[in-house]
């Protein structure tokens, strides 16, 4: 039954759920539709909102392609390479073998989710050529977690630290003021949450290995991440000569590692926002690469991943320019307020944001479209608005465990499709419902 309804879900996704950017252009034309049905507007009015709004997003586009490349960047760089060649050999059995995966892929995606991304992939390969008996397909899958079910919890999620910018335009307009990552990131109830789903989602992982394990097929290809280190030889010119040193990198993570302390000393921990996350990577990309040369060579392959969002975003961000000047979103704050209540409304955000994030894999952009009805359903409520951004960012990871577009990375690596590893994505998917569903449901009624 597991299994066909599995099967089910992937012929569905790779077969009906398109590339990211498709998915934008078809929500441009349906909020468009609606919003021309239901609004007083006409047609020439509302391609000016989504014409006015094309590059609202242009901050927050950086802040993303940033959170990818420099996430990439740290994961190739030498010693992280060398550190998860040592983690694959701890492992002595696949129980411990999956339970180590587990937590390195949600711990890192607590972290950063594009160092979550390559690290995992990297770290699964490796412990699979070990032939210590792991399953792959369950090993891939526990890689995925951190993807599936912690990065919008952590120090790299998009709605709780843009939230907190108050650069940000929707802050002002939708939110009244910045929501620091106190009530947020760093409050009781995400910490202990994510804690939970930690332990509860690695213990699942080891419980479902099978006993008849299937290897890692033989590919014959090198190992990903292990690329030939290039020998440049001596220096002939004065430009190599800077490229090849480490002094330029020193000064920029220097720079970088005295800035953040300055900063938190001063404004506290409260007042950190993705920009400053970000710079963080960027200081540890310079530090761990050690020379230009190295860190350009990186940059230029983690640019490979950046491209989506360049295309993407601004899609997104004439929708919400629809949404914000056509009224559409006041419409959408009515119904919510209309079919919800204080204490459930948290729970009604995770299942809509979840089931919406099916459909449009994209929790970063999402946000910048959802918070504009939802910001105003919860001020109507009397919800606070940091329950409000929480319930949005599980809500967003509810169903990336069984949607193929954020494995697309790691399956590349792995060499597996989605359906390979779906069975086991749909069980991690019913026990981290269950679990998140009923943390939400407890904390509207008690809070």
């Amino acid at each position: 039954m597991l299994e066909r309804v599995a099967q089910a879900l992937t012929r569905f996704s790779t077969r009906h759920v398109p590339d990211a950017y498709v998915i934008a252009g078809v929500l441009s034309v349906l909020v468009f539709g609606i919003a021309l049905l239901v609004s007083d507007k006409g047609a020439l009015d509302l391609v000016g909102y989504w014409g006015d709004g094309f590059w609202g997003f242009i901050p927050f586009t950086l802040q993303m392609a940033m959170v990818i490349l420099t996430g990439f960047v740290v994961a190739d760089s030498p010693p992280v390479v060398r550190c998860l060649s040592k983690l694959a050999s701890w492992p002595s059995t696949p129980r411990r073998a999956i339970a180590l995966a587990a937590v390195v892929s949600m711990g890192l995606a607590w972290i950063n989710w594009g160092l979550s991304i390559v690290a995992s992939a990297l770290l699964a390969k490796r412990i699979a050529g070990r032939k210590i008996g792991v399953d792959y397909r369950l090993l891939v899958a526990t890689a995925y977690l951190g993807l599936g079910c912690m990065w919008h919890a952590g120090l790299s999620a998009s709605a709780p630290l843009t939230s907190s910018d108050p650069s940000q335009a929707f802050v002002k307009n939708y939110l009244k003021a910045p929501v620091p990552v106190s009530s947020t990131l760093f409050s009781p109830f995400n910490l202990v949450l994510a804690l939970l789903v930690l332990v509860v989602m690695t213990l699942l992982a080891v419980a479902m290995h099978p006993k008849k394990p299937v290897p890692m097929p033989e590919t014959g290809d090198p190992e990903d991440g292990d690329e030939p280190v290039t020998k440049d030889g001596r220096p002939t010119t004065p430009a190599e000569w800077l490229e090849r040193t480490p002094w330029v990198n020193l000064v920029v993570a220097l720079a970088v590692f005295v800035y953040l302390p300055m900063f938190v000393t001063k404004n506290g921990f409260r007042r950190i926002n993705i920009n400053h996350v970000n710079l963080l990577f960027f200081g540890a990309s310079a530090l761990l690469h050690w020379t230009p040369a190295s860190l350009l060579r990186s940059a230029e392959r983690g640019g490979r991943h950046v491209w989506g969002v360049l295309l993407q975003f601004g899609l997104y961000a004439g929708v919400a320019g629809i949404l914000d000047k056509s009224g559409l979103a006041s419409h959408l704050a009515d119904a919510f307020t209309t079919v919800s209540s204080p204490k459930h409304f948290p729970l009604l955000v995770v299942w809509y944001s979840g089931i919406l994030n099916y459909l449009v894999p994209s929790g970063g952009a999402k946000w910048f479209i959802e918070v504009q009805y939802l910001a105003d359903a919860a001020h109507e409520l009397g919800v606070p608005m940091g329950d409000t951004i929480l319930a949005y960012a599980w809500g967003d990871m509810f169903t990336d465990i069984i949607q193929p577009f954020w494995a697309i990375p790691l399956l590349a690596v792995a060499r597996l499709g989605f359906r390979d590893i779906m069975g086991y994505c749909l069980v991690f998917f019913l026990a981290y419902a269950a679990l998140v569903s009923g943390a939400f449901l407890a904390w509207g009624i008690l809070g």
